[in-house]
């Protein structure tokens, strides 16, 4: 009997490997040194016993009655849990890779806006009621920079003599906003509330992908006009850069949007151009660049590229400037544009089919011109299958995208996803986002797991984190390692160095920054060895009589 359950158990193990030998983490154990496999071990141990005393029937965590806790749960309920985890604070150390789906108006914590926002009195706000205990939780600001002629005298959004979309200077209105609605603090409370979703938006009032998109998209429109401001715009850039880096991410792949063709300058007017903007961008980015070198931190940044946006409402017609726009900045910025992409709610907008025409002028006119800006598009964002969004996978691919941004319908098409191993086409998943916008009600329930397992590359991405509060890659990270058994440290690992190689770097660059990965990882491996087999021996001291 010995014998035929030992050929089970063999058959039993070959048949697991054989299964799960697409993923990218997929390899010899041999290959590994043994600090690594030592940190794994730790990872996995410290997974299961927080499963059990921090999300576990018997967890001490305070939640309402009606909160389930589970590894992976719903992100803006479980957000205060997971900062206090030991898990999460190896995620936090954890050397990223890449960033490679992110929405730049969507990247700095709003409390950190709001207070490079607040230096400016040009900046002004209005909304169209007074602000009340009744009124504060239905009407949104609006902002908008003015020259210094037009600066308005008005005082107060809260008071009653308030005339409903008049103007006030930003740092007036928080000064003078009603101790009854909490003053200063309460109108920090009242702005971040408009440009984030909370618990509520997202698993109540709001819980369809059409309802929760409306939400979302509110938080753009709301938060564009202070951002767009090129004061604020500059010092944005740079909060983007360094708090990046803080979260152990060496490399950006932005998605700029360019819908608006100038935005704000210092003296109120709306002049300042696409180019003027690149300019900006690349002039902080080499600042930062320096700074990290003199810091004796090069192997931590490896820069940034933008990948440029519009949104797919405009008509193709329109679309022909844009893409013109596009291949001019390409020309003068070759180092910094990396792609081009359509963005917005894939459901309700207009699919790429509709854009065929253009876009593939658009290739023709690169041919020509000896220039390669390679799509980079959102495709199969949605829960539909044969539905317009979903659909724009295949064209997506017949454009020859270099990646696909969410791609959470492509687990439908299994000749899709042969195409995209076949080309290397990754898939930049967005866990968290994914979630908060509805299409899955948790991470145990996402197909990044099936993507892995059949092979398909993929890169963790963040998308929108200071609407969602993710801010880095840290909490994306988290949820996909609590939310899989056979995920682990070295899954994290291989995630992190795959996402150079999905980028758009050179080869050069890639070789260069995998290296420079490396370095960071095993002294990363290194901290957790000395960190946990410390607490080991204090656990077994403490246990002395």
């Amino acid at each position: 009997m010995s014998t035929e359950l030992d050929d089970y158990l063999a058959r039993r193990k070959q048949l697991i490997v054989e299964d799960r030998k697409q993923r990218l983490d997929a390899g010899p154990t041999e290959a590994l040194s043994d600090t690594e496999q030592k940190a794994d071990r730790v990872v996995r141990a410290i997974r299961a016993l927080e499963a059990l005393n921090v999300w576990g029937p018997d967890s001490n965590v305070n939640v309402d009655d009606d909160t389930h806790l589970f590894p992976g749960m719903a992100f803006l309920t479980a957000r205060d849990t997971i900062v206090k985890t030991q898990l999460f604070k190896i995620m936090s150390k954890l050397p990223k890779g890449a960033l490679l789906h992110a929405h730049l108006d969507a990247t700095v914590n709003i409390q950190v806006l709001l207070r490079l926002a607040l230096r400016h009195p040009a900046l002004h706000v209005r909304t169209t009621g007074v602000l009340s205990a009744s009124t504060v939780s239905s009407l949104r600001p609006e902002f908008r920079a003015f020259c210094k002629p037009e600066w308005s005298t008005t005082t107060s959004l809260t008071s009653s003599s308030y005339s409903p979309e008049d103007w006030v200077p930003l740092q007036v209105a928080r000064q003078n906003f009603d101790e009854s609605l909490e003053g200063p603090e309460g109108f920090d409370k009242w702005i971040t509330s408009a440009i984030t979703i909370s618990p509520a938006e997202a698993y109540r009032t709001h819980n369809t992908t059409a309802k929760i998109w409306e939400k979302f998209t509110s938080t753009f429109r709301t938060a564009g006009p202070l951002i767009h401001y090129l004061p604020v715009w500059r010092d944005y850039v740079r909060e983007f850069f360094l708090s990046s880096l803080d979260d152990g991410i060496a490399y950006l792949e932005v998605r700029i949007n360019f819908l608006f063709r100038n935005i704000f300058s210092e003296d109120g007017k709306e002049n300042v151009s696409h180019r003027t903007m690149l300019l900006e961008y690349d002039r902080i980015l080499n600042e930062v660049k320096q700074e990290m070198r003199q810091q004796g931190r090069e192997d931590e940044f490896f820069g940034s590229k933008i990948i440029y946006t519009t949104i797919r409402f405009i008509s193709p017609e329109e679309l022909e400037w844009y893409l013109d726009d596009c291949i001019a900045l390409k020309q003068e910025f070759p180092h910094l544009i990396a792609g081009f992409d359509l963005v917005g709610h894939e459901d309700s907008l207009r699919p790429l089919i509709d854009y065929i025409e253009p876009l593939t002028k658009f290739v023709s006119r690169q041919q020509q011109l000896g220039i390669e800006i390679p799509f980079i598009f959102h495709a199969g964002e949605t829960l539909g299958d044969g539905t317009a969004a979903d659909m724009n996978l295949y064209d997506a691919i017949l454009l020859g995208t270099k990646r696909i941004g969410h791609g959470f319908s492509l687990i439908k098409h299994p000749r899709l996803i042969e195409i995209c191993k076949e080309k290397q086409i990754a898939v930049e998943v967005c866990p968290i986002s994914n979630e908060i916008l509805r299409l899955t009600s948790s991470m145990p329930m996402h197909p990044l797991p099936a993507l892995m397992n059949h092979g398909v590359p993929v890169s963790l991405c963040s998308d929108d984190p200071a609407v969602f509060g993710n801010m880095g890659l840290s909490f994306d990270f988290f949820q996909v390692l609590v939310a899989s058994e056979v995920s682990g440290l070295l899954t994290m690992k291989a995630l992190a160095r795959n996402s150079f190689k999905c980028s758009s770097l050179s080869q050069e660059d890639k070789e260069s920054a995998l290296l420079a990965w490396d370095r960071r990882w095993q002294k990363f491996v290194e901290w957790m060895e000395q960190e946990y087999l410390l607490e080991a021996l204090k656990a077994e001291v403490s246990a002395l009589p």
